[in-house]
């Protein structure tokens, strides 16, 4: 509760909240969601666990250079990591994540934690992908929401810092010697002597954690199941939206979950709470949809999206019988360099 991050993200997502809910009648909106046909939340479940199927699949890949885990044995560990996500600041399920693969197949926190950020910076790029296939649909839409001159810049600098992310951890998997020795050598120059085994320690390991990426066909292996996971989570955005009485075509719904997973990268409360909602609901008003009508339908989306993952997540970490604040606290400390 002390620390800054936590504080900074439920600034952020007080933000968004107003931003959302601004202008908009509750009870135009409590009644938009009354009147859904919630049926259609039925198929939801297995087409999402579906989707973390598929992120369980590419964890394999990334991790193999580590260890071989069976991808059956992951399954549990991804959803662990989403529930994490929901419940607790600063995205803890990706530490939870390394926690329990520690737990069980002891490997190293800052290996796994590279793999994720890997996992991350594909994210990032698929979602750019997604805006910049659908720059048409982006052109179409009016600025009546305010929101859509800030995604055109978003689209523009968050392309360039992604991508050139993911290229620096192509060419540390590649040429891993060598930017191993560029690390240390700005180590040497830049750091006090006394955090550089700390800090060289963590670096090595998390250059061991990229090393999928060395080849072309893990490469192209991680990046297609990326494609394929966040076209699942689109399918997710059209089932829900067959539930309310308007329709958008699946290229919007593409650029509204690249625009929406974008800004949930964003500090925010757990769960992501109004860097989610806020953009969602904007940009469906910029297409011309009632605003509180877009606003029951993002806030019923988002429900769908953390519900049944926060609650297999549970089920499977109550299972590991690990001490949450516990693990926590000694896996930051691991992070931090202050013991192997």
């Amino acid at each position: 509760m002390k620390r800054w991050y936590f504080w900074v993200g439920i600034l952020v997502s007080v933000l968004f909240l107003f931003l959302a809910l601004r202008g908009l009648q509750l009870d135009l909106v409590v009644s938009s969601v009354k009147s859904a046909n919630l049926l259609w939340l039925l198929p939801v479940v297995p087409l999402y666990f579906t989707s973390v199927g598929f992120r369980s699949l590419r964890w394999n890949y990334l991790l193999r250079p580590v260890k071989k885990v069976p991808t059956r044995e992951i399954f549990p560990v991804v959803a662990i990591g989403y529930m994490g996500n929901n419940i607790f600041p600063a995205r803890a399920g990706e530490l939870l994540r390394s926690i329990v693969l520690k737990h069980r197949y002891g490997i190293p926190i800052s290996a796994s934690l590279a793999s994720i950020i890997v996992e991350r910076i594909i994210d990032g790029v698929v979602m750019l992908g997604f805006i910049f296939f659908n720059l048409t649909e982006l052109n179409r839409l009016t600025d009546a929401s305010g929101f859509v001159g800030s995604i055109r810049s978003l689209a523009l600098w968050g392309s360039l810092i992604f991508m050139g992310a993911l290229l620096f951890f192509i060419l540390a998997a590649s040429l891993p010697r060598k930017v191993e020795n560029l690390i240390r050598w700005l180590v040497r120059k830049t750091m006090p002597e006394k955090w550089q085994v700390k800090i060289l320690d963590i670096t090595m390991r998390f250059i061991t954690g990229i090393q999928a990426l060395s080849s072309i066909k893990s490469m192209f292996l991680v990046l297609g199941t990326s494609v394929v996971i966040w076209l699942l989570e689109t399918s997710v955005y059209w089932v829900v939206m067959q539930a309310f009485p308007f329709s958008v075509n699946f290229f919007a719904l593409m650029l509204m979950n690249g625009i929406l997973n974008l800004s949930t990268t964003l500090p925010s409360a757990p769960g992501y709470i109004g860097t989610f909602d806020a953009p969602g609901i904007a940009l469906l008003s910029a297409y011309g949809i009632e605003k509180s009508l877009a606003a029951g339908y993002t806030l019923l989306l988002h429900a769908a999206l953390w519900l049944p993952v926060t609650l297999l997540g549970a089920f499977f970490f109550t299972r590991e019988g690990l001490n949450w604040s516990k693990e926590l606290e000694a896996a930051r400390a691991e992070k931090e360099g202050k013991h192997s």
